[in-house]
């Protein structure tokens, strides 16, 4: 045989032995060839009970998605713990997710504190803590915490934006803030500060704050309407801001109120409230809110509101919160999509760190973008008011 014919059947009989191990199935704990095991933690109980409806809306599309067929053959399994808002139980849940229940990822944790009180275990046994539920600006620093990674726009990067909607529409603003005290609070407020610059010192004439287990907020609230304060920065949780705009209604007080957007859900926070109370607040939104007749015809939105009425058939439809667990488990999806066969914790954050897309229920201009050094999935929003009805939509798409 010529030397030629015995190196081309060597590199046939390479190529046919190298074909297998190029399309080897790599697995962590929590994938195989049939399921993919997806842990969570929600608060379906205590004072951020509200939020609840995220965890149920992630597992609702979860079962979508099985129906479908699953992902590259695999059936998504959801295992959706109760912390009760409470870190401590934060990090029993996420213990027991990952040594016992052995979850291949830990997906949306929600709340600031819950997640800070993981973050370091989570990064230890170097387990995804992926797409965090808050806002807060540390989700973003895959160089010390390369296993953590945000979603929502930052809170930061929200109080800049309400600061600047000030300075330009009222620039003689007497500023009350009501902040819960802890890591979200002082994120929102450290970006509000760094959005007045050198004005903060005497616009802003009270800042108050309550703690999450306070019972009501009464009390603050008439001491900022006390201080003469004719704009209201209102950074609370859903319980805490629908009783905010409710008692600065009672007491008759009339500035103009910047409400965070993490409690803009007009069924979980507007109507508690009083629709009519809330007529004029303002808030930022990224997400296409459910009650915005503007999105009756949007493919989009009727493709979520099939998909309400089939898997969440009891739910209220006035609660963005659905839109969100609807956006954030369909990024998840994509991301599992593109790890194909290679369902190691690794490859999960590697392809988290790639993504490029929009998503149907996202406003226009909003889009999901990360890479290695840009753990920020999302960092575009727009200003809204409410009108008595619903969100409207006005100004430019900030952020980048």
């Amino acid at each position: 045989m010529k030397l030629t014919h015995i190196l081309a059947a060597a590199g046939i009989a390479a190529a046919a032995f190298s074909t297998p191990a190029l399309a080897q199935k790599k697995y962590d704990p929590g994938a195989s060839d049939k399921e993919i095991l997806i842990g969570g933690i929600h608060p379906y109980s205590g004072p951020a009970s509200a939020y609840g409806t995220i965890g149920k809306a992630i597992g609702a599309y979860f079962n979508k998605v099985n129906d479908d067929g699953g992902i590259n053959g695999r059936k998504l399994k959801w295992i959706d713990l109760d912390d009760a808002y409470n870190p401590a139980k934060t990090v029993e849940m996420a213990r027991r997710l990952v040594e016992q229940d052995e979850a291949l990822i830990v997906f949306n944790p929600l709340g600031t504190a819950s997640n800070t009180a993981i973050q370091k275990y989570m990064n230890q046994k170097k387990v995804p803590q992926l797409f965090v539920a808050t806002g807060a600006s540390k989700w973003g620093d895959p160089k010390n915490f390369p296993w953590t990674m945000g979603w929502q726009p930052t809170y930061s990067a929200e109080g800049r934006i309400y600061a600047q909607h000030i300075l330009e529409t009222k620039p003689n603003a007497k500023i009350g803030v009501l902040m819960q005290n802890d890591d979200y609070g002082k994120d929102y407020y450290h970006g509000f500060l760094e959005g007045l610059g050198d004005k903060a010192k005497s616009m802003i004439v009270s800042h108050v704050t309550y703690e999450v287990t306070d019972a009501t907020i009464d009390s603050q609230i008439v001491s900022l309407k006390a201080s003469g304060a004719d704009v209201f920065f209102n950074i609370t949780t859903p319980k805490f801001a629908a009783q905010a705009i409710k008692k600065v209604a009672e007491l008759g007080w009339k500035p103009v109120h910047y409400l965070n957007n993490v409690s803009a859900s007009v069924g979980s926070v507007l109507v508690p409230a009083g629709l009519d109370n809330a007529t004029g607040v303002l808030t930022t939104q990224y997400l296409k809110d459910p009650t915005d007749p503007q999105w009756a015809n949007d493919k989009g939105f009727k493709d979520w509101l099939e998909w309400m009425k089939k898997y969440n058939a009891s739910a209220d439809l006035k609660d963005a919160n659905y839109v969100y667990g609807y956006n954030v488990a369909q990024g998840l999806v994509q991301v599992l999509k593109q790890a194909g066969d290679n369902l190691t914790r690794e490859n999960v954050m590697k392809q988290a760190a790639s993504l490029d897309m929009t998503l149907p229920m996202l406003l226009p201009g909003v889009n999901v973008k990360t890479a290695a050094d840009d753990y920020y999935p999302i960092e575009r929003e727009q200003l809204a008011r409410f009108d008595g009805k619903t969100w409207v939509l006005f100004g430019k798409v900030y952020g980048r």
